[in-house]
């Protein structure tokens, strides 16, 4: 244990503070001067059961911003003496204000324990502070005093003492998420910082980057000073962002920084933290808003009124776009082929490029009117609220309330994508949490996998198809909850952080705010759809094109065209009759070749353990095709069985050519849908995966899903074929 502590206490004016450092310190006072400054400097020391310490008392100030010379030079002590431990005095009758304060010494790191002076004023005001909740929530020690009479000072004391024997002077900074346009450059910042070395010796790189957005004259002078070219290129950084702060959100990064923090408070305080009589509470329009939108009952009914709504709109407006492209890449696919002799070069740009590209690109309307709706939701502050009120159904499955968003942005609500879901997961603090919520977001009814359950609904259930889609989107819900709990309870054990969402104040969105966000999402979209999806679409048609037939195979299909037109010359109808013979030869010779291709192959090896599940060779190469992207699927199921390739939205051949085939029931239906909704990732997915944990968790993901994907479908199909 440590001889000698020494503590610093902080707060705002008139906090109480000096009053404390008297009761503390009694006579052992000094009183003196900061060097170069006439700001007072009080130090007096303190013998607790025989342990020494020494007592700072620093200037009072609101922020540790240099806005002020006591602001100055309380960070000055702070990072350049850095004390053993900073008490924060706080004036708990406005504890939101002071908790401002606090915020800002736990973002720099410092150990802090928190001083709730002035209990007896704040219950006299009909305040009631949980101090142990309060303690729970920021990891820090809370102790009620009362400076007036020296109530709680011994007890502060020796928590002062204890913690700064544990921390060791260790720093350990909180990280609040500013949203995402600062979050991003923070790190941008960061890097540049570390790498540089700016400062890494005295303070955290990130709380620097802080300094710089929010415009911190002395940190910025000495980063001027201390490396030119590196200052250089953050004001760079900061004039970027500050530029695109006010063109999307009419606001200047240091507001939003500030709007976080008070939005960090207040979630912090709605955590049960602080009750008010009601008559003496003082409530502001947020606060009432609040009462409504995140009330225990209605909250939850207005939260799915608002994503049935949002789910609805998008497929209501996105329908005729999506049409119009579609038409398009017909057009596309057409004219090239027309223009082209035929041969590989034309199938490949025909089969390969433009329709397993134009297939994924069909959803980028529906994508950018979901982007739309989510933007303005988002700059509005309600899809804070959504996460906040999710929190204790989530934290039931080891989960945590920020795993709400990757969850709808997966696919939560039928039409997203896994990818940005993925991305999403960086507002997870805890690597545990995150991986959870990593590895079972995937599950999720993603717009890739809502064709496949289109045409499957359309075959085998038309008549509940609502309720089956329905019936579907839960399902993935309660697969994702409960492979968490048991990740959770194994590989991923630990226990729950816990959940301080940020509530920012309700901010009109601006029309050219959401449509900058919406945008730069959609074509984040668009650019790996015109990249991975490219090349996998080339390597597919590949794989289900050669090998070709062997030239007496292919001569015996031409045999068959000749007797053919031999035997229909005599009929009656001989054009149509002979135009029906020649398409039934065509789709056997497909057959064949497909069959014959790598592709086909693959499936058939795979058809003695897929046929546990109800699938055949046709089914294994559609499904392989989906690893690379679940659009692929139904295209591939429209070449495998004869149809030509069939677009995701032009299904219906093929659905009823599925409800006819033998091969298929109601039972192979439901295990096929089950096993496109668990099965590993598409690809693009798998690479977001790796690059937010590793490559380890990324083959895990792939690995574990398909073998869980595969089990549960064999399940529903050996089960079902018992009970029909």
């Amino acid at each position: 244990m440590a001889e000698n502590v020494t503590i610093a206490l902080a707060g705002n004016p008139n906090s109480g503070k000096t009053t404390m450092f008297n009761a503390l310190t009694g006579s052992r006072q000094r009183v003196g001067n900061y060097p170069g400054v006439t700001v007072e400097r009080k130090e007096g020391s303190v013998i607790l059961n025989g342990l020494h310490a020494d007592v700072v008392d620093l200037p009072g100030c609101y922020s540790l911003t240099a806005y002020s010379m006591e602001e100055l030079v309380a960070r000055k002590v702070l990072v350049e003496e850095r004390p053993d431990v900073v008490v924060h005095v706080m004036d708990a009758t406005v504890l939101e204000r002071s908790l401002y304060l606090g915020v800002q010494l736990l973002e720099m790191g410092v150990p802090v324990v928190l001083a709730l002076n002035m209990m007896d004023e704040t219950k006299k005001r009909g305040l009631r502070i949980n101090a142990a909740k309060l303690s729970k929530l920021l990891g820090v020690p809370v102790v009620e005093t009362v400076g007036r009479t020296g109530q709680g000072k011994k007890e502060l004391l020796q928590e002062a003492i204890n913690h700064a024997n544990q921390r060791k002077r260790q720093w350990l900074p909180l990280e609040l998420s500013y949203g995402p346009d600062v979050d991003h450059a923070l790190l941008d910042m960061t890097t540049r910082i570390n790498a540089a070395g700016l400062f890494t010796d005295r303070q955290p790189a990130r709380w620097t980057a802080i300094k710089y957005i929010e415009g911190d004259e002395q940190v910025v002078a000495e980063g001027r000073k201390a490396a030119p070219e590196v200052s250089k290129e953050l004001e760079a950084m900061v004039s970027k962002l500050s530029d695109h702060c006010q063109k999307t959100l009419n606001a200047y990064p240091d507001a939003i920084i500030a709007d976080y923090r008070y939005g960090f408070i207040s979630a912090l305080l709605k955590q049960g933290v602080l009750e008010r009589d009601s008559l003496r509470e003082r409530i502001d329009i947020t606060d009432k808003v609040d009462r409504v939108l995140t009330h225990r009952v209605f909250g939850p009914l207005i939260m799915l009124a608002v994503l049935y709504g949002m789910f609805k709109l998008t497929f209501t407006l996105g329908e005729y776009p999506m049409g119009w492209l579609e038409a398009g890449f017909g057009l596309l696919s057409d004219t090239v082929g027309n223009a082209m002799a035929e041969g590989p070069l034309r199938s490949m740009l025909v089969s390969g490029v433009i329709d397993g590209v134009g297939g994924v690109m069909g959803f980028v309307p529906l994508i950018l009117i979901m982007f739309l709706m989510v933007s303005a939701l988002e700059d509005l502050g309600y899809m804070a609220r959504m996460a906040y009120m999710l929190d204790r159904v989530f934290r039931i499955f080891g989960l945590h309330g920020c795993s709400v968003m990757p969850f709808v942005i997966s696919g939560g609500i039928a039409g997203g994508c896994a990818v940005p879901g993925i991305m999403a997961t960086r507002t997870l603090k805890s690597p545990k949490e995150k991986l959870a919520t990593l590895l079972t977001a995937p599950f999720m009814t993603c717009g890739a996998k809502i064709p496949v359950f289109v045409l499957l609904v359309a075959a085998f259930f038309p008549e509940n198809a609502a309720m089956t889609m329905f019936a579907i989107t839960m399902f993935a819900w309660a697969m994702a909850l409960l492979v968490s709990w048991a990740l959770r309870s194994t590989l991923l054990r630990g226990e729950s952080t816990p959940f301080v969402m940020e509530l920012p104040p309700y901010r009109l969105p601006t029309l050219r705010g959401v449509l900058t966000h919406s945008f730069e999402r959609t074509w984040a979209y668009i650019r790996k759809a015109g990249t991975v999806i490219l090349a996998i679409s080339i390597l597919l048609w590949a794989a289900m094109t050669y090998p070709e037939l062997p030239a007496e195979r292919a001569a015996g299909f031409e045999t068959m065209r000749e007797q053919a037109v031999a035997e229909t010359q005599t009929m009656a109808d001989a054009e149509a009759a002979l135009e029906e013979r020649l398409v039934e030869i065509d789709n056997r010779e497909a057959q064949a070749a497909l069959r014959h291709s790598l592709a086909g192959r693959v499936g058939g090896a795979l058809e003695p353990v897929s046929k546990l599940a109800g699938f055949d060779w046709r089914t294994n190469i559609a499904l392989v095709g989906g690893v690379a992207a679940k659009e692929v699927i139904v295209s591939t199921l429209g070449t495998a069985y004869s149809l030509g390739e069939v677009e995701a939205e032009e299904a219906e051949p093929l659905s009823e050519r599925l409800a006819t085939d033998p091969q298929w029931s109601a039972i192979t239906a439901i295990s096929l849908i089950v096993f496109v909704l668990l099965y590993a990732p598409c690809f693009v997915t798998v690479v977001a995966m790796a690059k937010e944990s590793s490559w380890r968790w990324a083959a895990f993901s792939t690995i574990f899903n398909t073998a869980l994907a595969f089990a549960m479908a064999t399940a529903i199909y050996q089960l079902g074929r018992l009970l029909s």
